[in-house]
């Protein structure tokens, strides 16, 4: 299984397309058993659902995101955590305990020049 954290740092972001980058997880058996750093490649409608999906990863883990990348996920079957906040790794630890849920932080009317939250 493959986690994605959008992240700037080691910390969750509080924007999907605008993180820094995405920290991938790989988890065995509930545990962590590697990660990698890849940088956001650059924010463009529809496109980094698909450079994830084409990673391997099962589940995005992100502090805010748009419907739009929402169902693009839900449409490879790429399960979406939004809420979520804090450290990246723990946030991958809490969902492999099935402690992590998703709030709906959905960011509604977004403008991609504009800061999730700055509406």
């Amino acid at each position: 299984m493959k986690i994605a954290i959008a992240s700037e740092g080691k910390m969750v972001t509080e924007h999907f397309g605008h993180c820094e980058g995405f920290i991938i997880f790989e988890a065995e058996n509930g545990q962590i058993t590697g990660s990698e750093t890849v940088l956001n490649p650059g924010h463009r409608p529809g496109f980094l659902p698909n450079f994830l999906n084409d990673k391997g990863v099962n589940v995005i883990i992100s502090g805010g995101m748009g419907g739009g990348a929402i169902d693009i996920f839900n449409e490879k079957n790429i399960e979406v955590i939004v809420g979520a906040s804090g450290d990246a790794r723990a946030a991958a630890e809490m969902y492999l305990k099935g402690e992590l849920k998703s709030t709906g932080s959905v960011c509604h009317d977004h403008v991609h020049s504009d800061e999730c939250g700055n509406h």
